[in-house]
């Protein structure tokens, strides 16, 4: 159950993915939200427009229609491979879905046959419109395929979800053929190889995002190694000021450390096992849910299970580690970076 990225969030993302990025209007502020939920998020839905041309594709999907106003998803992908953003928030583009899928989605397992129309896909799902006739003939140029695969890549790797998380518009609503013209098994493949890897990093200077906010998962493993939690405590000698004697000679008081750290140390890899069950294993589900990396079907309880695993491993590849460095199970690493609360601590009073 990840929040929803802020307008700031996924523009952040999307330029750190290397996407060319243009902000529609008044896209931060347009969204369907007075008409429903919009999140907890789950994954992204990629379509195509049925029209041609990038000015009035951008337009449709932003005004919408009578019978179904804007916008119509949240980025439109040209055949140049250029992303216009025309919505943040709710937005018509998902419609109701088969809620066995968005429970494939959620657990990131293959998907079954879409049978059902009974759950809100508009609250749960990111959605990028590509500009195609969709007809089976209107080509797809690699610019584009390539800008559809890492803008679904970006959003992956902000809320440390994998491939799995982005499907069609043809898998989630029964009845749709969108998107008509490559296979969605073929672009998680290619989305897969993407987040095994750094994002190739903003590639419009000229209108860089502010903040550093696409930054975390883009340093990768090697960045985050530097940055272990190890003084969370922080230095004695820091907290008793200069630390030198006293005017009459006297050395000064050492100032006493407090009963237990703000934060859980880690408690070693081995702790994490089949049948654990420890107050701190649920603390870091809270945390988990926290920065968006949720699996949960039911709130994070004591003992440790494959719901614990997998929403850890989304929070590995969230901080850019893949492979065996995502299997989650608990490093010191990730750990200290997620500064899970001491289940000890009492506030003072």
């Amino acid at each position: 159950m990840a929040t929803p990225l802020t307008g700031s969030q996924l523009l952040a993302a999307l330029r750190a993915e290397g996407l060319v990025v243009h902000e529609v209007r008044d896209w931060r502020r347009h969204n369907r939200n007075t008409k429903g939920h919009w999140g907890p998020m789950n994954g992204v839905v990629v379509h195509h427009t049925a029209t041609e041309g990038t000015e009035p594709s951008v337009d449709l999907c932003y005004d919408g229609r009578p019978d179904l106003p804007g916008p119509l998803c949240h980025g439109v992908i040209d055949k140049a491979g250029e992303v216009y953003l025309v919505g943040n928030g709710r937005a018509n583009h998902a419609g109701l879905g088969d809620r066995d899928v968005l429970q494939a989605v959620i657990d990131e397992v293959e998907l079954p046959e879409d049978r059902l129309a009974d759950t809100d896909g508009n609250r749960h799902f990111y959605g990028f419109e590509c500009i195609n006739l969709g007809d089976g003939q209107d080509p797809w140029p690699e610019a584009q395929l390539s800008a559809v695969e890492k803008a679904a890549a970006a959003i992956c790797r902000a809320h440390g979800w994998g491939e799995r998380s982005v499907i069609g518009h043809k898998e989630w609503q029964p009845g749709k053929i969108d998107p008509l013209g490559f296979t969605m098994d073929a672009l998680r493949d290619r989305i897969k190889s993407r987040l095994a890897e750094p994002p190739e990093g903003p590639v419009d200077p000229v209108d860089p995002s502010p903040g550093a906010q696409g930054a975390g998962p883009g340093t990768g493993p090697t960045a985050t190694n530097g940055s272990g939690g190890a003084s969370d405590v922080g230095d004695v000698g820091a907290a008793g000021g200069t630390g030198g004697a006293l005017d009459d000679g006297r050395t000064p008081p050492v100032p006493p450390m407090p009963q237990h750290p703000p934060y859980e140390p880690f408690p070693g890899g081995g702790f994490f096992r089949p049948g654990a069950r420890d107050p701190v294993i649920a603390a870091m589900g809270e945390r988990l849910i926290a920065e968006g990396c949720d699996h949960y079907r039911h709130g994070p309880g004591p003992e440790w299970n494959e719901a614990h695993r997998k929403s850890y491993a989304s929070w590995q590849r969230k901080l850019g580690f893949h492979g065996k460095d995502a299997d989650g199970v608990p490093g010191r690493v990730t750990w200290d970076r997620l500064r899970v609360p001491n289940t000890q601590a009492r506030p003072p009073g």
